[in-house]
């Protein structure tokens, strides 16, 4: 199976640095380069791109997990590729307009719930693809790096944005200068994930999660991630005529009519995700 999209794609089944595959309508996206911590070269930017389209275009997928393999969720850009020795570097705003840019804007847009397990670092634009996702979920010995002041760059991949919205602008502004790791568990208690979890419990707990959601009414939850986007940049006045023109939306689903009559009738909705 080939996707087309205004750039050259890939078979599914010629991904070299991601692992895709969907059970229970549910579609699994695993980084795949554990021997550099899953860091990202320009191929796995873009398979993760074309597996995230998959997963928007076919409609027999209704939710998603994002994680990553071996001991580390993602270690962001791989600096062998941003940094060749003895060749000019290339332009960094090529790379995130190219590679994390179109990531992030799939996640958020992608009207189906977004899962991440987090499985151990997630530093630099690891950890801002993470904290794009609807529920991170993260292993007791994960942690959160903004690395980016080390070699005297920002947080890009949403980082400015997501982070001051998740910890506040104190804790993201420390986060950003100073480049400190954050434990999982500290990432918790301030907010910018949703659960901590034994780490042999990960990645069974966050496939349940998903395959769980797969299950809901993903019209209805689609336009409650629409909301929720929309909110960041509302006024209140805005925000209830966003609420009123989708719930409008989401009335007529069949979903909702399915959802009325199950609990009428006393039985377990079985939702078809329309």
């Amino acid at each position: 199976m080939y996707l087309i999209t205004h750039k050259q794609e890939f078979p599914l089944s010629d991904f070299q640095f991601i692992r895709f595959e969907v059970r229970n309508q549910a579609a699994q996206i695993y980084f795949n380069r554990p021997n550099v911590l899953n860091s990202f070269n320009s191929r796995m930017a873009k398979e993760v791109q074309q597996a995230l389209q998959r997963c928007r275009d076919d409609e027999a997928i209704r939710a998603v997990l994002i994680t990553g393999e071996g001991r580390a969720f993602c270690a962001g850009q791989d600096l062998a590729e941003a940094a060749p020795p003895d060749q000019p570097w290339p332009e960094l705003r090529d790379f995130v307009r190219e590679h994390y840019n179109p990531i992030v804007r799939a996640v958020r847009n992608l009207e189906k719930p977004v899962v991440c397990a987090v499985n151990g670092i997630a530093a630099g634009a690891g950890a801002n693809l993470a904290l794009c996702c609807d529920l991170v979920l993260a292993a007791e010995s994960a942690s959160f790096l903004q690395a980016f002041c080390h070699i005297g760059l920002i947080p890009d991949s949403g980082g400015t944005y997501f982070l001051p919205r998740l910890a506040g602008i104190a804790r993201a502004t420390a986060m950003a200068m100073l480049g400190e790791k954050i434990p999982a568990s500290q990432a918790l208690e301030w907010g910018m994930i949703y659960k901590v979890v034994a780490d042999e419990q990960l990645l069974p707990e966050a496939i349940q999660l998903a395959e769980h959601l797969a299950t809901r009414p993903t019209r209805g939850l689609g336009l409650i991630k629409r909301a929720l986007n929309q909110s960041l940049f509302n006024s209140l006045e805005e925000q209830l005529k966003v609420e009123e023109e989708l719930q409008g939306l989401a009335g007529e689903s069949e979903d909702y009519r399915e959802g009325v009559e199950a609990f009428l009738q006393k039985r377990k909705a079985k939702f078809k995700g329309k």
